[in-house]
């Protein structure tokens, strides 16, 4: 970069900025860091298109894969691995339409969060409202059909003045029956606990209310505990503090923390929740320990160099999964508490984004700040894929995403999920 100059790589020459003309010459140094990224975008969109897809490894390609196979030279969880690698590499891009008894619903909000049940069958949506606040509603993946891509989408219009930061999944009455919502009434923050049948298309009048409700501070993060040893808990990530409420009987735990929680997740063997932390820090808490003065109630410590926006639990609980916002995505052994991998490639620098991660398949998923979305080997930390938004990188586009290889239960159809601005596309398995 030369000082008073600006390179113009389609006309592979330099352009000197006058000064004292700021007001009227539009260049600067992000209007063409921008044009850049967008040009990269739509390269890459053009190439897609054209499914000029390279493989996901050099020399891996399915008939290798069959061969390696049948000589006995792979195992079958190796097998089933590489072939999710391969279907994910070729994976196509189709919009969905979204279908709405009530027709204000559909196209018409900017999608901010989705987040899928465990049977992937039914997907939360938070909308952002063009005069404040959000609107919450819930997509049923049952019409995910091979031919016909359509879905069901239901709202209610009764919770639409609150901003959401958070969003889980509860198991109060029966598998994935309410959702616990965290973020900013006015002020101060409000934590809610919503019964997912108020969504549903049937019998309107027998809904029943808002089963838990109460004003917090600004609140950042929360999780659902499904380990019966601390039965109908759930998690408040505030600014210094951790509060663990009983959804049934009111009871609360408050821990203090030294800086904000941004990113929490329950275990499911043990009731420990684990906390990452606007200061980097990432600890964990056994829920069943009454906090007492003068003793240290933090179980595992880690660091990391920046704020841990997501915290990822596998599924043998021996290993945590942690991103932060330098944009690194690291692999921490509980054991020895110690990094063992890292992925590459995350983009994050302000977000708080969430990290996805699909042991089954073998991959793990997470969009950037730059609005692409990359998916990972979780074995070895191989970049397999990036795919670009459809939409101009902003700060108001960052997708959603959730991937599975059962969309809409357990006979659905694999693939990822994306819901940028008011649109959600589809990534099928070729």
């Amino acid at each position: 970069e030369l000082p008073g100059f600006y390179y113009d790589a389609e006309k592979n020459r330099y352009f000197r900025l006058l000064p004292g003309h700021n007001n009227c010459n539009p260049l600067t140094k992000e209007s063409i860091q921008y044009k850049v990224t967008e040009c990269k975008r739509l390269k890459l969109l053009e190439e897609e298109e054209k499914q000029k897809k390279k493989t996901t490894r050099a020399g891996l390609n399915t008939s290798v894969l069959l061969q390696k196979r049948q000589l006995s030279l792979l195992s079958s969880r190796s097998y089933c691995r590489l072939v999710h690698e391969l279907k994910v590499s070729c994976m196509q891009r189709r919009k969905i339409e979204i279908h709405s008894p009530d027709s204000s619903v559909a196209g018409t909000n900017n999608f901010k969060i989705i987040v899928a049940d465990v049977a992937c069958e039914r997907i939360f949506t938070v909308n952002d409202v063009e005069h404040g606040g959000c609107k919450y509603g819930i997509i049923n993946l049952s019409g995910l059909g091979k031919e016909s891509l359509t879905v069901e989408m239901y709202d209610n219009l009764y919770f639409t003045n609150r901003k959401v930061n958070s969003v889980c999944w509860a198991s109060l009455t029966h598998p994935d029956s309410h959702l616990c919502l965290m973020g900013i009434a006015e002020t101060p923050g409000c934590a809610s606990l919503l019964p997912a049948s108020l969504f549903s298309s049937t019998n309107p009048g027998d809904r029943p209310g808002v089963l838990c409700s109460f004003k917090i501070s600004t609140a950042w993060s929360c999780s659902w505990c499904l380990n019966p040893q601390a039965d109908n808990c759930f998690s408040t990530g505030l600014t210094r503090r951790v509060l663990v409420t009983n959804a049934v009987t009111g009871h609360r735990q408050t821990f203090g923390s030294s800086s904000d929680v941004l990113a929490q997740q329950f275990a499911t063997q043990t009731p420990v929740l684990y906390n990452g932390c606007r200061s980097g820090e990432i600890f964990s808490i056994d829920v069943r320990q009454r906090n007492r003065k003068g003793q240290s109630w933090k179980a595992i410590r880690l660091f990391h160099d920046s704020a841990v926006t997501s915290v990822r639990i596998l599924e043998a609980e021996h290993y945590l999964m942690a991103a932060d916002m330098a944009g690194k995505i690291k692999l921490w052994d509980l054991r020895t508490t110690k990094c063992v991998k890292q992925y590459k490639g995350h983009h994050n620098e302000y977000a708080i984004l969430p990290l996805h991660v699909n042991e089954e398949e073998g991959l793990l998923t997470a969009v950037g700040q730059d609005c692409y979305t990359r998916i990972w080997s979780l074995q070895d930390a191989h970049l397999l894929r990036t795919i670009p938004s459809p939409h101009p990188a902003s700060k108001d586009t960052i997708p959603s995403v959730v991937f599975s290889s059962r969309l809409g239960g357990s006979r659905g159809i694999p693939g990822l999920l994306m819901a940028v601005k008011q649109d959600l596309y589809h990534f099928s398995y070729n």
